[in-house]
């Protein structure tokens, strides 16, 4: 009889701490935000999210493969395939790219328009360094650039011009940043900020349980200045900015901007000094940041005035060389009260 008594006791004692184990197990993990950060494309990266582990690995795992596809400085890429002449398959991210490209390159009357690499090889801001180009080459190099030179055939991209080259690097940053915050999302994470190159998506809360802020820098002299221009606040929303005061050459007393011009071929010079773009998604944004700093101050305030799918901020120089700082009604409603 006691032995009895003792099985059931150690069968009842065995099914609890078995009971114990099995509710640590499926216990939901107190999440808390954790923040990734690296360099990837020569500029850093910061990711802020709030989860229960990280996903530092799905994270590396993403910018990776978007540089094996979309980087003109990885010689294995799909896009440097196409660029030394082959025909390519496209995945979902390179039709994505595509697509969006030629979304943006018609609605901005090909101010965007990344068959441009050519010609910013030639400027010497391409994976070619390149000397300052004489009006002939320029000439010679916009033969060969332009979106109707590019075809979509089935699920392969072709060229119609052997010499035709692709540079993504103005919306694959964006994409980028969606594809992370994609895979966040799919994990569950619900409040984040992603931010690569200056390229930005947020969504839900920061660790204080506010919306987030991302402060726009004020265009200046020096390149490594970021002085707040101001704050905005955003869910759900991707944030990107151009500019000409960053990434430039000088030539004697000639500042020459990365910023170039497909109908022209030339690097272009303006008073619009920034341009900031806020999206549904950080792709969109990205590009259209590029497409509104090749076109200059008068076209884009024309434009942008009648959209309310694009948030739009620019800064410009009046002929005193003072700051003018204008934006829609989407942007405006973006900035916080005081």
């Amino acid at each position: 009889m006691n032995s009895v008594i003792k099985s059931r006791r150690y069968f009842a004692v065995l099914v609890a701490v078995v009971a114990a184990v099995a509710v640590l197990l499926l216990w939901p993990k107190p999440q808390r935000y954790i923040t990734d950060q690296g360099v990837v494309w020569t500029t850093e990266y910061h990711i802020t999210y709030r989860a229960a582990k990280p996903l530092t690995d799905s994270i590396t795992a993403l910018l990776q493969r978007v540089d094996t596809v979309a980087s003109v400085y990885n010689k294995q890429s799909r896009v440097s395939a196409f660029n030394a002449g082959h025909d390519i398959v496209m995945d979902d991210i390179l039709e994505r790219l595509v697509r969006a490209s030629l979304v943006v390159n018609e609605q901005s009357g090909g101010a965007f328009d990344p068959t441009v690499m050519p010609l910013v090889n030639a400027w010497g801001f391409g994976y070619k360094t390149g000397q300052m180009p004489t009006q002939h080459v320029i000439d010679s190099l916009r033969q060969f650039v332009g979106m109707k030179l590019l075809a979509i055939e089935g699920n392969r991209l072709v060229k119609r011009d052997d010499r035709t080259q692709l540079d993504f690097s103005s919306i694959a940053k964006g994409l980028a940043v969606d594809e992370v915050a994609a895979m966040l999302r799919r994990n569950g994470v619900t409040d984040f900020m992603v931010e690569i190159g200056g390229e930005v998506y947020c969504a839900g809360v920061n660790a204080q349980g506010k919306p987030w802020h991302v402060s726009v820098d004020m265009p200046g002299d020096d390149p490594d200045s970021h002085e707040a221009a101001l704050v905005l606040e955003v869910d759900t929303l991707g944030i990107a900015t151009s500019g000409n005061y960053r990434k430039f050459k000088q030539d004697g007393n000639r500042r020459i901007s990365h910023i170039v011009n497909p109908a022209t071929g030339s690097s272009e010079v303006s008073n619009l000094l920034s341009v900031t773009i806020v999206a549904h998604d950080c792709m969109t944004a990205d590009a259209w940041a590029t497409a509104c700093m090749v076109m200059g101050t008068d076209a884009t305030q024309r434009m942008m005035e009648q959209r309310t799918d694009l948030g739009v901020m620019t800064i410009s120089a009046d002929s005193l060389g003072r700051y003018v700082v204008w934006s829609n009604a989407p942007f405006a409603n973006l900035i916080p009260e005081k």
